[in-house]
């Protein structure tokens, strides 16, 4: 039987990677096998991929050949990582997705939604997410979380640098996804502690994923 693929998307700061992690500890406590993964990264080119993205010494760029750049390492994690947990029947958990480069390169930064589109078949076809958890936040709330949890001296990650309007669109771009898909995302409050959110984070696994109420 294959496995479920469950994204987590968000701004910056969100709590994604948090409760990512917390959502996969739920389900092998529960006896479901589960692998934990995350992008921009997930197989050794793809982390390859992060590492240059997210090194803040690229030159200047246009959003297309970012998208571009993550679609790469995104066709090597489909490859590597997700496709043979699914196949095996694993459950995967992924901090960020395809949503991620929709918003981010295609909202946010002006790659037309038809070229992501078009990208998008051929490298995730039918690799869709079963269910996409999006934590909602504002993004003053988000920047200043990603801020404190910065280790003192380290850069700023390019992303979290960008002006407050462009971390707006994120939000505003998140949100209009899920609007349209409600049957795929499930929009979770990503203010408060994280207890309280991972418990409505697998209420909502029980309701619409598990065959069973508790797990």
């Amino acid at each position: 039987m294959r496995g479920k693929l469950i994204t987590f998307e968000g701004g910056e700061g969100s709590g994604k990677s948090t409760q990512a992690r917390l959502l996969a500890e739920r389900l092998k406590f529960a006896g479901i096998d589960a692998v934990l993964t995350r992008e921009p990264g997930g197989s050794p080119f793809a982390e390859q991929v992060r590492e240059f993205v997210l090194s803040g010494k690229l030159a200047p760029h246009p959003p297309l050949a970012e998208a571009l750049l993550f679609y790469a390492a995104r066709a090597d994690h489909l490859s590597a990582t997700i496709r043979p947990a699914l196949a095996a029947g694993s459950w995967v958990i992924a901090d960020r997705f395809s949503d991620s480069t929709r918003v981010y390169q295609g909202a946010a930064g002006g790659v037309s939604m038809a070229d992501i589109d078009r990208i998008d078949r051929v490298v995730v076809g039918a690799t869709v997410p079963d269910l996409t958890v999006i934590l909602d936040l504002a993004p003053e709330e988000g920047l200043r979380r990603a801020a404190e949890r910065r280790p003192q001296g380290a850069r700023t990650d390019p992303f979290e640098a960008r002006d407050l309007a462009f971390h707006q669109r994120l939000r505003t771009g998140f949100q209009a996804i899920a609007a349209a898909e409600p049957l795929r995302c499930a929009v979770i409050d990503g203010g408060g502690p994280a207890a309280p959110i991972a418990a409505q984070i697998w209420r909502t696994i029980e309701g619409r994923l598990l065959d069973r109420p508790g797990g």
